[in-house]
């Protein structure tokens, strides 16, 4: 008999930070990183802005803290800012990971062309203090390459993030570079080829990929046909593929109603969050990995 296969599908998502609380205007957080620390507090980096949608003027990332994944959070002052004189135009996207007893940070830090922008590196022993890498971008990709993600896969680190399928447009891809060192990357190739065509936007931001059992899951989104109805903002397709450098769209088994998901392990157990212009803010729910396909 077949075994049937894990299907991720989100229980109730529950709000568990507003970054707009006691201030006078609302605030929002987009793309963004939740890790907990060496000595087991959580914290949280992200786009933020007061709403509405701003992403132009995105200059700041912000960071909040908890002592557990649910809270309380407690609003932390700004990591990081735009460096024009490092050519950034704005940040975007932050991925957050530990490696050997430190803190890396990898995001967009856009640029002045867009079928050139920079996919930045930042370092920092603390999470609050960071330092950008000292030779500049890692490497430079349009169209306004941005959202990266970073995973250990088998030998090497796999560096995921969105793009056009052309520097200058065409097809919204998942691109991925590898590295052994984190310092020098191969050269772009394709995770993800989706149907949709365009330069801005797509059906292919906030790329994040998980491994479960003995496949790889792409959560992406906004959702392909959805991503111009109401609420297609709020919607994350899963894929599954065998490879972590191979998902097709064929390959859909879920929807999430999620903008921005990242994907948490905490409590032993998997989480995804919910995040995004006039959303109000980082939402929680538990991640179920059922038997079953549902799109």
């Amino acid at each position: 008999m077949r075994r049937a296969e894990s299907v991720p599908l989100a229980g109730p998502f529950t709000r568990i930070y507003d970054p707009g609380e006691g201030l006078p205007d609302a605030w929002y957080i987009n793309d963004h990183s939740l890790i907990r620390d060496y000595s087991g507090s959580w914290h949280l980096f992200g786009i933020t802005h007061r709403e509405p949608a701003a992403p132009e003027d995105e200059r700041v990332f912000a960071h909040a803290t908890a002592p557990e994944l649910h809270g309380p959070w407690t609003r932390r002052p700004p990591c990081l800012t735009a460096d024009p004189d490092y050519g950034e135009t704005h940040l975007w996207a932050p991925h957050v990971i530990a490696h050997e007893g430190v803190y890396l940070m990898v995001y967009a830090g856009g640029g002045y062309e867009p079928d050139s922008a920079a996919i930045n590196l930042a370092y920092s022993t603390d999470l609050v203090e960071w330092t950008r890498r000292g030779d500049g971008p890692l490497f430079r990709d349009g169209y306004e390459a941005r959202d990266p993600m970073l995973l250990w896969v088998d030998d090497r680190w796999v560096l995921y993030y969105c793009a056009t399928e052309d520097p200058a447009g065409g097809h919204h891809v998942v691109a991925y570079r590898t590295s052994v060192d984190l310092e020098h990357w191969s050269g772009r190739r394709i995770a993800f080829r989706s149907d949709r065509a365009g330069t801005v936007g797509g059906d292919t931001e906030s790329p994040f990929v998980v491994r479960h059992g003995r496949h790889f899951y792409l959560f992406v989104g906004p959702c392909g046909a959805y991503a111009d109805t109401e609420d297609g903002y709020t919607c994350t397709a899963v894929y599954r593929s065998d490879s972590a450098y191979r998902f097709t769209p064929a390959d859909i088994v879920s929807r999430i109603p999620a903008h921005a998901a990242e994907v948490v392990h905490a409590e032993g157990r998997s989480w995804i969050t919910h995040a995004g212009w006039g959303q109000g803010g980082v939402h929680l729910a538990r991640l179920n990995w059922s038997a079953g396909l549902s799109v």
